[in-house]
C-alpha cells in the first residue's frame, strides 16, 4: 500500500500526503452539512427518512460493511470509504466494519448466481489483507471521533441459531424479505437459503453496533438499500429507537461501462494485483465525460478548484489537467507521494520527456514492473555485448536480427541510438544499477544489476 502515512492525498502536486485524515486547514463541517455536501458531489441516491434532522442535532456514529471476497478492495470500493471519510470530516466517528462473519454467507445483493463459499482461513485472511488497506484512508487517532475497525466475526461466528431465529427471524415476514430487490432479482434463477437470509444477518449487524457503539447510521451502495432498512427496521422493533441509513449510487462510465474496470480486469489497491503505475493510468485515462464527476467522488478537491480545472479542461483538453490532478490525488493516497512521484517520472520516461540521468532508482523499480527486466549480476555485465543483451532482453530473437537492428540504428542504450555492437560496463548504469535498452520508439527493456 505504500508508506503507511499515505492517508490523505496532497493539497497541492508537490505536497507529501500524511495523516491525518483531517487536515489541519480543514476545520469539522458542522453535521448539518454533511447532506448538502454529498449531494452537491452527486454522492447521494437515497436516504431514510429524518436523517437530515437527526444530523442537525449533533455527531453521529455510522459504519460501512466490507465483506471479505477477495483479498483486497478494488477501486469500485472507495464510494463509500470517502463516504466514511466525509463522515469523519464533518464530525462523525466512522466504523470500518470487515465481514468475518458474514464472509461466510455471502451477500446476494447484485449477484445473478450464488457466490463461492470460502474457507474460515480465506476469509480470515482476506479480512486481515483488507483491514490494513482501510486503515490508510481514515484517521485512527483523531482525539475526538477516532475511526474504528471491527470485525463482526467476533459476534456472529458464536451466535446460536435458535437465539438468532427467537431473537431476530420474528421481527421480519416472508413477505417483507421478498420485496426486497436482492431477493427478487434472483427467484426466477433461484436463491438459497443462506443468501436468502443474508438481509438478517446483516441487519442484525446494524443492531449489535447500535447496542454496543450506539451506531445510528449504515452506509453502502444502492444495491445496499434492502439490507440497511431490514437493519433500521430491526432497532426500531428491537430498542424502539430510530436508525438511519444513506446510500451512494453506483458508478458507471460515461461509456456504458462498469466504473473500476480496465482491459484486464478489476483495478485494485493492492500494488501486487494492480501496480502503481498502472493504477495511475486508469485514474489518467479517465473519459473527458466522466472526469469531473469522479473528482468529485474520489478527491477532496473544494468544488471551485474542481470547476477551475474543468474550465482548464475545456480551454486545453490536450493537456488533460483534469485527469492528471485526479490521477495524483488518488495514486498518492493509495500508494503515497514517493510511489507517485516514481511513477509520474516512468511516465515521462517512457514518452520521452525527461532526462534519463535524472531518474533515481525508484523510477527504473517502477518500471521493472511494466516492461521486461532481466536481472544479472555486476560481474556478467561487465563485457556483455550489446547483441547478447538484446537478445538476452527479448528485444531481439536472435543474434543476427540483433546486428542487422543495431546497422540500421533500430536500438538504443540508456536513450542514445547504437551505432555498433560493443560491450557494456559500469560506464553504462543509469541510478547506479540500471541499463535501458530500447528498439525503436515502443519497445523498452531493462537490465537490472546485482550484486
Amino acid at each position: 500500500m505504500g508508506e503507511a502515512n499515505a492517508c490523505v492525498g496532497p493539497t497541492d502536486r508537490n505536497a507529501q500526503p500524511s495523516c491525518p485524515a483531517i487536515p489541519e486547514d480543514l476545520s469539522f463541517r458542522a453535521m448539518t452539512t454533511l447532506l448538502d455536501d454529498l449531494r452537491a458531489r452527486g454522492f447521494v441516491h437515497d436516504a431514510t427518512p429524518g436523517l437530515a434532522e437527526r444530523l442537525a442535532k449533533g455527531p453521529v456514529t455510522g459504519y460501512v460493511g466490507f465483506d471479505p471476497t477477495a483479498d483486497s478492495l478494488h477501486v469500485g470500493n472507495l464510494v463509500p470509504v470517502m463516504g466514511l471519510a466525509w463522515l469523519q470530516r464533518s464530525g462523525g466517528t466512522p466504523i470500518v466494519l470487515v465481514g468475518g462473519g458474514t464472509g461466510m454467507v455471502g451477500d446476494p445483493s447484485g449477484k445473478r448466481t450464488e457466490r463461492p463459499v470460502l474457507t474460515l482461513e480465506q476469509i480470515d485472511h482476506n479480512v486481515a489483507r483488507i483491514q490494513r488497506q482501510l486503515e490508510q484512508f481514515l484517521d485512527f487517532a483523531a482525539p475526538a471521533n477516532a475511526a474504528r475497525v471491527r470485525n463482526n466475526a467476533d459476534w456472529l461466528r458464536s451466535l446460536k441459531l435458535m437465539d438468532f431465529l427467537r431473537d431476530v427471524g420474528k421481527h421480519f415476514t416472508l413477505n417483507y424479505m421478498m420485496q426486497k430487490e436482492a431477493v427478487k432479482s434472483r427467484m426466477e434463477t433461484g436463491i438459497s437459503y443462506t443468501e436468502f437470509s443474508y438481509m438478517l444477518v446483516q441487519a442484525y449487524d446494524f443492531w449489535h453496533l447500535w447496542r454496543t457503539e450506539r451506531c445510528e447510521l449504515q452506509m453502502g451502495g444502492s444495491d445496499q438499500w434492502g439490507n440497511i432498512t431490514a437493519g433500521t427496521e430491526l432497532v426500531s422493533r428491537r430498542e424502539g429507537a430510530q436508525a438511519h441509513g444513506l446510500v451512494f449510487p453506483l458508478l458507471t462510465t460515461a461509456a456504458g461501462g462498469k466504473f473500476g474496470k480496465s482491459e484486464s480486469g478489476n483495478v485494485w489497491l493492492d500494488p501486487a494485483k494492480t501496480s502503481p503505475y498502472q493504477f495511475y493510468q486508469y485514474w489518467l485515462n479517465t473519459d473527458d465525460r466522466d472526469v469531473e464527476r469522479l473528482l468529485k467522488f474520489f478527491t477532496f478537491l473544494p468544488l471551485s478548484e474542481i470547476a477551475t480545472l474543468m474550465a482548464e479542461q475545456a480551454a486545453d483538453p490536450g493537456k488533460r489537467p483534469a485527469q492528471r490532478r485526479l490521477a495524483e490525488d488518488v495514486t498518492a493516497r493509495v500508494h503515497g507521494a514517493a510511489t507517485l512521484r516514481g511513477v509520474i517520472q516512468a511516465s515521462q520516461l517512457l514518452f520521452g520527456r525527461l532526462d534519463l540521468g535524472q531518474a533515481g532508482a525508484e523510477v527504473f523499480e517502477v518500471l521493472a514492473g511494466e516492461i521486461p527486466a532481466t536481472r544479472v549480476s555486476r560481474g556478467e555485465l561487465d563485457g556483455l555485448g550489446l547483441v547478447d543483451a538484446l537478445v538476452r532482453v527479448g528485444l531481439a530473437q536472435s543474434k543476427g536480427e540483433a546486428r542487422r537492428g543495431i546497422e540500421q540504428r533500430g536500438f538504443s542504450v540508456n536513450g542514445a541510438p547504437a551505432a555498433e555492437d560493443r560491450k557494456l560496463g559500469a560506464g553504462d548504469l543509469l541510478a547506479g544499477g540500471y541499463v535501458l535498452l530500447q528498439k525503436g520508439r515502443k519497445r523498452f527493456a531493462l537490465l537490472i544489476t546485482e550484486p
